[in-house]
């Protein structure tokens, strides 16, 4: 619990004695450039491959003729926008944003870059960290609607090539039943999971004691700290804006 107080008591170090405001400007486009461009190859490659992989196994195992083809799409569509484009998404940029920002964050730490900022009287969290989370929850929203996309055309792709699904049973099955809120459920969830990985990573990044090797460390731990906390914080939305 003691780490839990020491991540809040952090988070509210970021709203205190902070600089101009065209300051923070220029350092949210750099880390909105690092976080979100730098991420579009791999977010797309996986978010297609996913969709491709979705549609034929659901086409694979609809073996009885009273299930019309149609169904297939819309199984894609339900399974990208609620959870594989937000979720399956922000764990990989768990895995590639997360380890960066623990990383360059440790980094600075280790060379006493941060002590160097608090001694010329600046709040080190506000300049470096806020940047990032809000970089973060302004690009992975972005990311995930790409992912969306990609996914359920990279499903349309392997459903009409392999002759699974007809192009236009395809574009049916992604009109059948659609339901408009699970698109602003998905991009809320982005938005939660951005702030979650940026500011856990930076947690565990600005508080690295040690040399290269505590790095290492910090930046490992940033990973899988932010994975269990998507995955939780993807159960409790669930929760509380489907079920309930």
């Amino acid at each position: 619990m003691s780490k839990v107080g020491k991540y809040l008591i952090f988070i509210g170090s970021l709203f205190r004695n902070t600089e101009k405001f065209r300051v923070y400007l220029n350092l949210i486009f750099e880390e909105s450039v690092l976080i979100g461009i730098d991420s579009v190859f791999i977010v797309s490659i996986v978010s297609t491959f996913i969709g491709a992989v979705t549609c034929l196994q659901t086409a694979a195992n609809l073996v009885s003729p009273f299930v019309p083809k149609y169904i297939i799409s819309l199984i894609v569509r339900d399974m990208t926008v609620l959870e594989l484009a937000p979720t399956i998404t922000c764990v990989v940029l768990s895995g590639k944003v997360g380890s960066s920002i623990a990383g360059s964050l440790g980094t600075m730490r280790v060379t006493e870059q941060i002590d160097a900022l608090e001694v010329m009287g600046i709040n080190s969290t506000s300049y470096l960290v806020l940047p990032k989370i809000i970089g973060a929850m302004i690009t992975f929203p972005l990311l995930v609607i790409l992912s969306a996309f990609l996914a359920i055309y990279g499903g349309y792709l392997a459903g009409t090539l392999t002759g699974a699904v007809t192009p236009e049973e395809y574009t049916y099955g992604l009109r059948y039943g659609f339901i408009p809120f699970n698109v602003t459920l998905a991009i809320i969830k982005a938005v939660v999971f951005a702030f979650l990985i940026s500011s856990i990573s930076s947690f565990q990044g600005y508080y690295t004691q040690g040399g290269a090797l505590e790095v290492g460390k910090a930046s490992t731990k940033a990973v899988t700290n932010s994975c269990i906390a998507v995955l939780v914080a993807d159960y409790l939305l669930a929760q509380l804006l489907i079920s309930g």
